[in-house]
């Protein structure tokens, strides 16, 4: 009877507990529901927009944030739209700064890289297909990227750095670099410093600067910095970052070579200048059939002292140095470098003041420091040659004098902030004829009272170039 009894309460009990939870559960979810339909009246506007999470940077204040110059707007975000892009490189990093740029909502972007798809690629440059090995890596790059992303449009250029000239980087407001090679990068600083002109006060015309954004990677290391050329420390400035070159002795690659990398570097030392392959020409790292050569003879002699380990991959790294890259690496990079152009086109938030090193062989370390500039750096604290002459005076003389004053080849270059004035070269046949035409032209009608002038020539040291300001006595 007494266990009839409490059943009958703890049932009772459970009746009403559940009965009070259902009735508290309806009367939740009833107000929940109103207030999704309250939801749903003040919808944001930006919900189905596919630009919404950039949107919501550009069109929203940050007080703690944003840059002093920042100003909240749609406006913001068509800049970024009307902003053109340059990307140096289109490998492990290239590939990731195409896609992060081109969905930051970047729309005019233009892609340099000469250097095509190999199956060692594919592991980490996820732009690329097992069917793409052997093409173009900024073709295909940038079909890719156009046909994933309406509106965006980038544009390939398969060939050297070097061989575009200083009026197409002149046409971008920011260059973004993804190299591998110390040299290149030192070629484009060099590049955007020339391009950055000086008035007659010796101050920087601010209007002419073109900041480039760089990022490196080494394995579980990388770093990510901004150029601002001639106001802030560039390339040259701190060379002393880059690691020094990894050489082998001579007589161990010679006489007892005991590695993989021996082989490869004892037939790019001591054979390649012996047998002379390709009618003489120098090697080069970037050509796929000077890295076959190398290879081939590198096995051979691998066999020939039972070494093991030799292949195209290794070669190609031996060549050209590498180091093996890791792929979470360079999208750490690579999303750094693309929040830098993200926030100097749009003021968001203020820029990294000017190195960023990243490290995460042990851990995760990230911070940044800033770079001073070098008094004596050749590239960006270069004086301006000041020369007298004449407005009636012909270019050709003018050149001559040159030619003489600064011992330069019988092929020089100079050009202004607007344009070549004088560039012979089988690269670009219009502008050597336009070129030969100005030389019975007076300076008059092709220079300034005061214009800075670029000249440049195969025997200079630096950068290849110097720095002229005309002063006309007439």
């Amino acid at each position: 009877m007494f266990q009839d009894m409490v059943s009958k309460h703890w049932q009772s009990y459970y009746f009403h507990s559940i009965q009070y939870k259902t009735s508290f559960l309806e009367n939740r979810m009833g107000k929940m529901s109103s207030s999704f339909r309250r939801m749903s009246i003040s919808n944001d506007p930006l919900a189905n927009n596919r630009w919404r999470d950039i949107r919501r940077l550009t069109d929203r204040d940050s007080i703690h944030l944003r840059n002093p110059n920042f100003e909240p707007g749609p406006e913001n975000f068509e800049i970024i739209q009307q902003i053109r892009v340059l990307v140096i490189g289109a490998g492990g990093l290239g590939c990731e700064l195409l896609k992060n740029l081109a969905l930051c909502g970047f729309q005019h972007i233009e892609v340099i890289d000469m250097d095509t798809i190999d199956l060692s690629n594919l592991n980490r440059q996820f732009l690329f297909r097992e069917s793409d090995i052997g093409k173009s890596k900024a073709e295909v790059a940038a079909a890719f990227v156009n046909e994933r992303i309406e509106g965006c449009t980038v544009i390939p250029h398969n060939c050297r750095i070097e061989e575009k000239p200083p009026s197409f980087y002149r046409s971008f407001h920011i260059v973004v670099c993804g190299l591998d090679s110390v040299n290149a990068r030192r070629w484009m600083n060099a590049m955007l410093c020339d391009l950055a002109q000086v008035n007659a006060m010796g101050e920087v015309e601010e209007n002419t600067v073109i900041p480039m954004i760089d990022g490196g990677t080494e394995g579980f290391k990388g770093n990510a910095r901004i150029v601002y050329p001639r106001m802030s420390a560039c390339i040259d400035c701190t060379l002393d970052l880059y690691p020094p070159q990894m050489n082998f002795p001579l007589c161990t690659i010679a006489h007892t070579p005991r590695l993989p990398e021996h082989c490869v570097e004892y037939v790019k030392v001591i054979q390649w200048d012996e047998l002379k392959p390709f009618q003489g020409a120098d090697l080069d790292a970037d050509n796929p059939n000077h890295v076959d050569w190398v290879f081939e003879k590198a096995m051979e002699r691998s066999q020939q002292y039972d070494i093991r380990g030799v292949d195209r991959r290794l070669t190609q790294g031996v060549l050209k140095r590498i180091i093996p890259a890791v792929a979470s690496t360079n999208a750490v990079i690579a999303a750094s470098c693309s929040i830098e152009a993200l926030k100097l086109a749009t003021n968001i938030a203020n820029n990294i003041n000017n190195y960023l090193n990243f490290n995460d062989v042990d851990g995760v370390y990230c911070g940044t420091v800033e770079m001073g500039r070098n008094p004596e750096c050749p590239t960006c604290n270069r004086r301006s040659e000041v020369i007298s002459v004449s407005r009636t005076d012909l270019l050709k003389s003018f050149l001559e004098n040159l030619v003489r004053a600064f011992n330069l080849s019988d092929n020089p270059s100079l050009t202004t902030g607007t344009g070549s004035i004088y560039e012979v070269s089988e690269f670009f046949p219009d502008i050597a004829e336009r070129s030969k035409n100005n030389l019975n032209r007076p300076l008059g009608d092709l220079v300034s009272e005061n214009s800075e002038l670029l000249l440049s020539d195969i025997s200079l040291k630096s950068s290849n170039s110097i720095s002229i300001r005309v002063k006309f006595t007439d």
